[in-house]
């Protein structure tokens, strides 16, 4: 029977994130890099992003984020241009909800911008009066049936 010699299997690897939990300083972009929202995911770590300047770019998601930070489609992130490709780019980080709002707040995306709010988000809407699930029957109505 083969001994263990490593310092564990699938399991260890998938318990490294506590560092992403803390505070991080916010990153604005610099020349040579745009903000984008995810349209979708492609696979094998690309996905297809609307940068904030109009152009639809294909993004290659780099090795350092690959399998360590989830993207999914309307998240916020940063991209870095390429010099010899304009339609396509490579992600550099993406942004905590809280803080594509700060980028928000601090003017640098544009207000017609739809940020990926989660499930919570979605469920102000739903509060416009009583639901449409709950139907009420009344003794007449069951006698007709």
């Amino acid at each position: 029977m083969p001994k263990n010699k490593g310092k564990g299997g699938k399991n260890r690897k998938r318990g490294k994130n506590e560092a992403d939990d803390e505070k991080r300083e916010l990153v604005f972009k610099e020349d040579g890099q745009e903000y984008a929202q995810v349209m979708r995911m492609l696979g094998n770590g690309r996905c297809e992003a609307t940068c904030i300047d109009g152009v639809k770019r294909l993004c290659h998601i780099r090795g350092k984020m690959h399998k360590k930070v989830w993207i999914a489609a309307g998240d916020i992130i940063l991209v870095g241009l390429r010099d010899y490709q304009d339609d396509k780019a490579d992600v550099i980080l993406k942004y905590m909800p809280d803080e594509a709002r700060l980028l928000k707040a601090y003017g640098e995306l544009p207000e017609n911008t739809r940020l990926n709010e989660g499930i919570a988000g979605g469920l102000d809407e739903e509060d416009d009066g009583p639901g449409d699930d709950y139907v009420e029957f009344e003794d007449e109505d069951i006698d007709k049936l």
